[in-house]
């Protein structure tokens, strides 16, 4: 593996430090590392491993850049809203370092496509926001063989670990399974979209994620196997927690039962039948914007916090989902009421709660909540 002139002037900084040096320039351009996710932590972690100089960069998204994401995804600029995030990306990081070769793999992460595309890296680099591509990239690295650079980030909180690594001795660490064999029911964990995250965060754990995979790369220092890493950026306090391996991991424990790829959606309760169970009456944007201008009897709810409804509102009641007990006397029985909140989650939370609880018959949620109406209503109203 060699360099060329302006390739050594360019990692110089590397090839000057004695425990790294330019064998371990060599390893970072012999790399391979599929990064899984370009966004908020995706868009530090793509930077700096493409300016230390891995060889080649596999980039697996299939989103769009879109207003919301400039917050945080630092890879992306106003010029790339409405592209897709893997080809703006490739742009900006072959500006940043010609010398690297890039993958583009512009679909989503399946069962049916996550082992073929894995294969061919190295290592892998999580860097996704929900739990079955979470369960699915672990998955498909413990099979495989693959060490995994995992981290995770919600509001002011992040985690951070290398997964399924096999240290100098042989000996092989724990994976995502050990630390949490079985995902949290849905809708109890927000993910970022929903809850937020400070836009420093992203940068802080995703520049440790490089760090994590250029140690494993290159074998120089010590990778956080074993390790869970916390870090709470509103008190600016980290813990460093011990993960072993369970004998009773379904994929890799005394006894496995898993030796495959599963459907990871049905895996997290993320599936049609979930979905039926929470069946409410409901109406369009449209219908409702019908009946408003109809001037027909009905109260319209918000159920989503005060903080919220100051980012924006279509005048409705404002009444939080946290609150909807204690106000339950200022819902009217007598007439239509139409409940929404952002997207239309909690909005049906709070209907099922009422009719359950409270014998409401006459309560119909808002299909796709406050965002519908941006986009179909009043596309002057800001979406967040």
């Amino acid at each position: 593996m060699t360099f060329s002139k302006e390739e050594l002037e360019r990692y110089s900084r590397h090839l000057i430090i004695p425990e790294f040096n330019i064998e371990g320039q060599r390893k970072l351009k012999a790399a391979k590392v599929l990064v899984v996710g370009s966004g908020g932590l995706g868009s530090p972690l793509l930077l700096y491993l493409t300016a230390a100089g891995v060889g080649t960069i596999g980039i697996v998204d299939f989103d769009v850049v879109d207003d919301s994401n400039l917050q945080r995804q630092v890879l992306f600029s106003v010029k790339d809203v409405g592209r897709p995030k893997v080809e703006a990306a490739k742009e900006r990081l072959q500006g940043l370092n010609p010398h690297i070769k890039f993958n583009l793999h512009n679909e989503p992460l399946t069962s049916h496509n996550a082992l073929d595309i894995v294969k061919d890296y190295d290592l892998v680099a999580d860097g996704t926001d929900n739990f079955p591509t979470r369960y699915l990239v672990n998955d498909a690295c413990v099979l495989l063989g693959k060490t995994n650079v995992y981290a995770s980030i919600f509001r002011f909180e992040g985690q951070l670990s290398v997964f399924n690594y096999t240290d100098k001795d042989g000996k092989l660490g724990p994976n995502y399974r050990d630390l949490y064999p079985t995902p949290p029911p849905p809708g109890l964990v927000p993910s970022c979209a929903e809850g937020g995250v400070i836009g420093v965060l992203p940068g802080i754990l995703g520049s440790l994620q490089a760090n994590e995979v250029i140690k494993v790369i290159t074998g120089v220092g010590d990778p956080l196997s074993g390790r869970l890493f916390l870090y709470d950026a509103a008190s600016f306090t980290t813990r460093t927690l011990k993960i072993y391996r369970d004998e009773n991991n379904p994929i890799n424990g005394k006894n496995p039962t898993q030796t495959e790829l599963i459907d990871y959606q049905q895996f997290c309760g993320i599936t049609p039948d979930a979905k039926e169970e929470k069946q409410v009456k409901s109406v369009t944007v449209k219908e409702l914007q019908q009946l408003l201008d109809d001037k027909e009897e009905v109260q319209v709810i918000d159920v989503r916090e005060g903080y919220e409804y100051e980012i924006v509102n279509i005048n409705a009641e404002l009444i939080p989902l946290g609150q909807i007990e204690a106000q339950v006397d200022k819902i009217a029985s007598d007439k239509k009421v139409v409940v929404h909140c952002r997207s239309g989650k909690r909005s049906t939370d709070a209907i099922e709660l009422l009719e359950k609880k409270y014998g409401f018959t006459n309560l119909y949620n808002l299909e796709g909540g406050i965002l519908a109406w941006a986009d179909e209503i009043d596309t002057s109203l800001p979406k967040y």
